[in-house]
């Protein structure tokens, strides 16, 4: 193939290999169908590569069926493998079928297994057709209703597909904003305490995408049953890419104040103690654990919550074995217990269980400034009760600051 003289216009201007299915655009130019639709929408380009000018509908991809046919007969002739038959790209009005068809219910599991798989495929443009054709409010409808059945179960397959498909469109910011709705959000949370294992994977993976995009108002209004969803998806540890998913959630939710206490109330410290307990979570893992952590413990419930279940002691095993960030957050939490619930049993919690030493420690090795400039701020702070106390090994007790 290399020894052919390929004529230059048969080939794709992106990859510079024979196009397979040619398709013009708004500007005039052809490009191969999988490698304009790769730049236009996994890169997220809205220009012409070659003409550098914008792509007045970067959804109108124009089969270039002259030169296809001119492509198919050259390579017969000089004896190369004949082109595939394109794929017929899907249309909006078969979506819209798809959809008045899902109205009867003894056609709709079929309808969402359709939908399923066009959303499932590698096709970039099918997905922005089905997102462009309403989709996300057919969807959002479906689960909404099932949601609101007193037994939701019955829903079971409606709701892991419909979620799924969601989840497999990798929808656009505007599409996962117009998601962050009450009603939508309170549909999700009763998936969460009650759906099947499969749909509460489905549901904790698309509020992640949901939440990251989401702007700061939705979130006030969060339902304490919303927490409690989560946390108890999170004590089944159902794997940890699902837990670090819901980290990642109550990460995002947890700067408003009154979520904290929400998530307080659900039982989350507990659970992530128990979690740092554990020490065959990966570094990642452990540092959204300690982030979380370090934001609950920002509110008094959630420093209460931390002493009540041993917490600063777990907390402070993990300084100097996660990563700087590990070490960082894990200062922090006990700098929010040494300066806000410093009580005398607290300072004495500290010492018994190696907490001050470990911040001695923190003094001399390299585990990132702020972390040191914090654990020297508590050792200083508490100086009165801690400096001559026999709980310091004689060898950290040189390392104590004096001022």
């Amino acid at each position: 193939m290399a020894e052919l003289e390929v004529p230059p216009y048969f080939l794709c201007p992106i990859t510079l290999e024979i196009m397979k299915d040619p398709v013009t655009v708004s500007t005039g130019i052809t490009y191969d169908r999988e490698s304009i639709e790769k730049w236009i929408f996994s890169s997220k380009n809205s220009i012409c590569p070659v003409t550098k000018l914008p792509l007045s509908d970067a959804a109108e991809l124009t089969p270039n069926i002259i030169l296809r046919r001119m492509i198919h007969s050259w390579s017969v002739a000089v004896g190369v493998d004949s082109l595939p038959a394109p794929q017929p790209p899907v249309t909006k009005s078969q979506i819209l079928r798809i959809f008045a068809e899902a109205e009867d219910p003894d056609k709709r599991i079929g309808c969402l297994q359709r939908l399923k798989a066009i959303a499932s495929s590698e096709n970039q443009r099918d997905r922005r057709i089905m997102e462009a054709g309403g989709v996300c409010d057919f969807l959002e409808t479906l689960i909404v209703s099932g949601a609101c059945e007193e037994d939701i179960s019955e829903g079971k397959i409606t709701f892991e597909l419909g979620l799924g498909i969601l989840n497999n469109l990798q929808l656009s910011e505007s599409s996962l904003k117009s998601l962050v709705s009450d009603e939508f959000l309170h549909s999700l949370t009763r998936i969460l305490q009650f759906g099947s294992h499969e749909s509460r994977i489905q549901t904790v993976t698309l509020l992640k995408s949901m939440l990251q995009v989401s702007d700061p108002d939705p979130l006030i209004s969060l339902k304490p049953e919303f927490f409690k969803g989560l946390t108890l998806t999170l004590r089944n540890q159902i794997t940890e890419k699902v837990s670090g998913a819901i980290l990642r959630v109550l990460i995002l939710v947890s700067p408003v104040g009154r979520n904290r206490i929400k998530a307080v109330d659900a039982g989350a410290v507990k659970i992530l103690i128990d979690l740092l307990r554990d020490n065959s979570s990966d570094r990642r893992f452990t540092e959204k654990t300690l982030i979380l952590l370090d934001l609950l413990c920002q509110c008094a419930d959630g420093r209460a919550a931390l002493l009540e279940h041993g917490g600063a002691a777990v907390v402070s095993r993990k300084i100097l074995r996660v990563s700087c960030t590990g070490n960082e957050r894990a200062v922090r939490i006990l700098h929010s217990m040494a300066k806000y619930s410093a009580s005398p049993a607290v300072l004495a919690e500290f010492l018994q269980n190696g907490v001050v030493a470990k911040l001695c420690l923190v003094l001399h090795v390299d585990c990132g400034s702020k972390a040191r400039e914090r654990a020297r701020e508590i050792l200083v702070l508490h100086a009165r009760a801690w400096r001559d106390s026999p709980c310091i090994p004689k060898n950290l007790l040189p390392l104590y600051p004096i001022s």
